[in-house]
């Protein structure tokens, strides 16, 4: 299994945006056509946009956030400015940095 590559925004934000069958995502499978919630991970700072789904809520940079709805990822992904590097799965809109 081919996991995504680190997102990094143009604000130097980062995170890990994953979908697999081993991941906490909606469907919970390998290769969906498309995912409506997503596991975040380890983003590099306190996201209050966020926080409500973080497994340790006291740790916002060393935890895993479940079952985040795409559309919530997709407004991470623009509040810093868009994606330089990384990917998302399907389903999350992968709005590059202008």
């Amino acid at each position: 299994m081919k996991l995504n590559e680190q997102v990094v925004c143009a604000d130097g934000f980062s995170m890990s945006v994953q979908a697999h069958a081993g991941a906490y995502c909606l469907p919970r499978m390998t290769g969906a056509s498309i995912y409506r919630e997503v596991e975040v991970g380890f983003p590099s700072e306190r996201e209050e946009l966020l926080m409500e789904w973080a497994e340790e809520s006291n740790r916002p940079t060393d935890t895993v956030y479940g079952w985040v709805p795409v559309q919530v990822v997709t407004d991470v992904i623009a509040k810093h400015g868009g994606i330089v590097t990384g990917e998302v799965p399907r389903g999350v809109i992968p709005l590059e940095a202008s």
